[in-house]
């Protein structure tokens, strides 16, 4: 018997398969696998079938696509969702006070005013100096020896000093005479909440428009 001649229909079967019609389009990756391995088995030649490895690759690789595409389609789910959570947080923070990196201070209607800083090692001494608008010292006053981590602190506007006046601070650690690293802290008001983009931002009073990611607390 002579061996039976099955290129023709292998060509028109991997055709087909290569120039998928618009409803293969929507069923998606996973048919048009299945579809090709039934058009594979269908047309293969007698005297050399496929063997079970090869059918069983094929099926992993149906598998696989499809397990890829409900996790992708799962991921987005999530990240939709996430980012829902995230919008509906930041409006409930609208007209409340964050703490994020800055130098600004804001006096309240007694003339009082409060910052912060975190501190990369402990010091055996900090001090704060308020600053003007040009950078001139107003005022200047010591903590004393601070650990590692966050720190606030609260200062209250001199008689005969103009509010005006008052602009920012600066923080100088050292301990052991060595300068220790810091990073002013500031508070701010959230105004708003943007929601354009891939991220969550917030439109602070004083720093304009922050990331979320950027808050280190809220109050």
């Amino acid at each position: 018997m002579s061996p039976i001649d099955t290129s023709s229909a292998t060509a028109t079967a991997a055709t087909t398969a290569a120039s998928p019609t618009a409803t293969q389009n929507e069923l998606g990756a996973a048919d048009r696998f299945l579809k090709l391995l039934v058009a594979q088995m269908k047309n293969q030649d007698p005297l050399n079938p496929l063997d079970n490895a090869q059918v069983t690759s094929q099926m992993a690789q149906i598998s696989t696509v499809s397990g890829i595409e409900k996790l992708n389609k799962s991921i987005e789910r999530m990240s939709s969702g996430f980012a829902q959570a995230q919008t509906m947080q930041g409006a409930a923070l609208v007209g409340h006070d964050v703490l994020i990196e800055g130098q600004k201070l804001v006096l309240d209607e007694k003339g009082v005013t409060s910052g912060g800083f975190e501190l990369a090692d402990a010091a055996d001494n900090v001090r704060i100096e308020v600053l003007s608008g040009v950078g001139a010292v107003l005022d200047t006053f010591d903590l004393g020896a601070e650990g590692a981590g966050r720190h606030a602190f609260n200062w209250k506007l001199k008689a005969g000093m103009k509010p005006e006046a008052v602009d920012s601070f600066r923080v100088t650690a050292v301990h052991r005479a060595a300068p220790v690293a810091s990073t002013p802290l500031m508070h701010d008001r959230v105004q708003a909440v943007i929601t354009g983009g891939n991220q969550l931002t917030l439109e602070l009073q004083n720093s304009g428009n922050v990331p979320y990611a950027r808050i280190k607390a809220f109050n």
